[in-house]
């Protein structure tokens, strides 16, 4: 390795390299010797100055401990904090820091770095690079990015609607009007735990930082993220607030789009369709072969789902009518067990997400059904 490679590592790394080199020794030419040995310098010498380092940085610590430096207002030190800690996610140690933790592998010097960045609540915060993966990976998500999403702790209690009288037109002399007739409805969202597990091999440990977010926690979360989808579309089935359509058939017609939209109310703003490739193609197949050209969609969006709750062949929703709620918080919690399958050198990564899903508005959703 060249001088600038051996800089880049840290104390474990480079201890790491110097195993390595005594196991090229045995079998090493005199050539090979000579620039094992040069190199195994370079390593003592990074060594002695990641040690300095930490020395000069402890010392600093105590000064500071002993009330060295300069007292500033109380609200720009707990600015300054802030901007620090958010600044410090960002960096590649810190990361490290975080992936390395949930290996269970972290150092003293990683965990002091995780510990000192905590919330107030003692929750480790989430790196920047992972907090971005994860909620890119929300957004890029049709059906997800177009719900409602809370993150209300604990269960939640949404009002609606269920029915109103129209305003009145009061002439000058005319009777007073008759008080409005409003009927109100409660949602209670209770939250459901969302888990998924996937097995990895040994060597996926060994990755780390960026790597391991972008090869385990992306596909955890895409998972996790399907697995949510999942429990909107039984949640769109079964609740009270889905108006209901049944097909002229037993497969989806262009037909039953539009009297399914029909039954949408006035605020359903931006309807889509919410089915499998398989119903949409043939749908598309049925518009060609009628001879004459026609939109089978009726110009709405078409947003795909892998399997729909068996019996149903589709919704029609303005999904700003279906809310989400994250007691606490998105972001998907991983947890690495390597010992259940470590017989078959495999690793176990289990995802799990804390969640509720509920339809909250009346004459958003329409559910299309089989014809029986």
């Amino acid at each position: 390795m060249t001088r600038e490679e051996i800089n880049a590592l840290d104390m474990q790394a480079l201890e790491e390299r110097a195993a390595a080199i005594a196991e090229e020794t045995r079998e090493a030419s005199i050539e090979t010797l000579d620039a094992l040995s040069e190199e195994l310098d370079m390593i003592e010498e990074r060594k002695k100055a990641i040690i300095a380092q930490a020395e000069e940085k402890r010392e600093k610590m105590l000064d500071v401990l002993e009330g060295a430096g300069e007292v500033i207002e109380e609200e720009k030190q707990e600015e300054r904090k802030t901007m620090e800690k958010v600044e410090i996610r960002k960096t590649p140690e810190y990361l490290d820091a975080w992936v390395e933790n949930m290996k269970g592998r972290a150092s003293e010097e990683q965990r002091a770095l995780l510990t000192q960045n905590a919330t107030p609540a003692g929750t480790i915060a989430v790196p920047v690079y992972v907090d971005d993966t994860i909620h890119t990976a929300w957004e890029n998500n049709e059906i997800l990015r177009r719900m409602r999403k809370t993150y209300y702790p604990g269960n939640l209690r949404v009002g609606y609607e269920a029915s109103a009288g129209a305003a009145s037109v009061h002439e000058e002399g005319d009777e007073e009007i008759a008080e409005e007739e409003l009927v109100l409805g409660v949602i209670e969202m209770i939250p459901v735990m969302i888990k998924k597990w996937i097995s990895f091999s040994d060597e996926a440990l060994d990755m780390r930082g960026e790597a391991f977010v972008d090869y385990i926690v992306d596909e955890i979360t895409d998972k996790i993220i399907k697995g949510v989808i999942t429990n909107a579309e039984g949640v769109m089935l079964n609740s009270t607030l889905t108006a209901s359509y049944t097909a002229a058939s037993s497969s989806l017609a262009a037909a039953d789009i539009i009297g399914a939209e029909g039954l949408l109310g006035g605020e359903a703003d931006a309807p889509a369709i919410i089915t499998t490739r398989a119903n949409a193609a043939a749908l598309k197949a049925a518009a060609l072969s009628a001879g004459y050209a026609y939109d089978p969609f009726d110009g709405m969006d078409v947003l795909f789902v892998s399997a729909l709750p068996q019996g149903v062949l589709g919704f029609v929703a303005d999904l700003s009518g279906v809310q989400a709620n994250f007691p606490a918080g998105d972001e998907v919690k991983i947890k690495i067990d390597d010992l259940t399958l470590a017989t078959s050198d495999m690793v176990k990564v289990i995802g799990r997400l804390y969640v509720a899903v509920a339809v909250v508005a009346p004459g958003k959703v329409v559910k299309i059904l089989p014809h029986a």
